[in-house]
């Protein structure tokens, strides 16, 4: 990457596909992760670094190398049960390189990617002005990582986005992408066993990339919090009979349970974001972004095309 353009700190299916839509657009993009993707190397203008974000010295190295004028952060884990787990390793992977970044970024943009996981799950929605009052190990650990960022870095915004999903082959779709782990089974003919009463306000990958590559090429201000959740409020069982729809799969095999029964039982009832503050930006206010029905007509044939 020559100097000037954006490093991506992730390689997750959220950094990777941010990656992607910067380089779409023409510009300079640098990947580091700790491990190589095995999904980058075909995208034209991408180059990848290894690099152990807990690393300070490591991290200052590579900032010094690329000279980055935007920063995006996607690091540390986000598999919530993971999290739980492993409270203690959850706080440290996210909070140091958080500092670490925010402390290097100097004039750059730095916009680091969040979770409706900072709200407990009571509210059916939550703009970016609702108290944050984390239910978890992960959303305590990203709330610690935003107060960083927005506390040391001198342009930072912190982007939260509500449950991502999007297009991801067999082998790789889990839990954590629940559109991509419904359609698998569906087109298997497996039957689905789904939370009626757990509800998500889904974004389309590809929609999160766009909202973030407009925030960061945005004029300064900008708010310091950005919400992003996609426009529809719905369980997940509706949300997964929606999915059986566009595919064509029969209605029966979503079977619609109490969230107690399935391996939600542990997370909030809701997992919602809304915004007030996106739509009035002019960097971002013309972006449409998507509604489960409209997301799932658009992926339907990437899965299909698998089979």
């Amino acid at each position: 990457m020559s100097a000037g353009g954006t490093l991506v700190v992730g390689s997750g299916f959220v950094g990777t596909a941010v990656a992607r839509r910067l380089a779409a657009g023409g510009e300079p993009v640098a990947v580091a992760s700790r491990h190589r993707p095995g999904h980058l190397p075909d995208v034209r203008g991408v180059g990848w670094h290894a690099l152990d974000a807990t690393e300070r010295e490591a991290c200052a190295r590579l900032v010094a190398r690329l000279g980055p004028r935007r920063i995006v952060l996607v690091h540390g884990p986000s598999d919530v049960t993971w999290c739980e787990e492993h409270p203690d390793l959850a706080v440290s992977a996210h909070t140091a390189a958080a500092a670490h970044f925010a402390a290097l970024a100097g004039g750059a943009r730095l916009v680091m990617i969040s979770t409706d996981n900072v709200f407990d799950g009571s509210r059916p929605d939550n703009a970016e002005d609702a108290p944050v009052s984390p239910a978890n190990a992960y959303g305590r650990a990203k709330l610690r990582a935003e107060e960083i960022v927005l506390g040391a870095a001198a342009d930072a915004v912190v982007l939260r986005v509500s449950l991502v999903y999007g297009h991801e082959p067999a082998e790789a779709a889990k839990w954590l992408n629940f559109f991509a782990a419904c359609a698998h089974r569906l087109l298997r003919g497996e039957s689905l066993t789904v939370p009626q009463d757990q509800w998500t306000t889904p974004v389309l990958v590809d929609d999160v990339a766009e909202v973030t590559a407009a925030v960061l090429h945005a004029g300064a201000p900008l708010p310091p919090v950005l919400h992003l959740g996609g426009p529809d409020r719905v369980s997940r069982a509706v949300w997964a009979s929606t999915v059986a729809e566009a595919l064509g799969a029969p209605p029966r095999l979503v079977v619609p349970v109490p969230r107690a029964a399935t391996r939600y039982a542990s997370r909030p009832e809701n997992a919602c974001l809304t915004s007030s503050l996106l739509g009035r930006l002019p960097a971002t206010r013309s972006i449409a972004v998507r509604g489960v029905r409209e997301g799932a007509r658009y992926l339907a044939p990437a899965f299909t095309a698998a089979r």
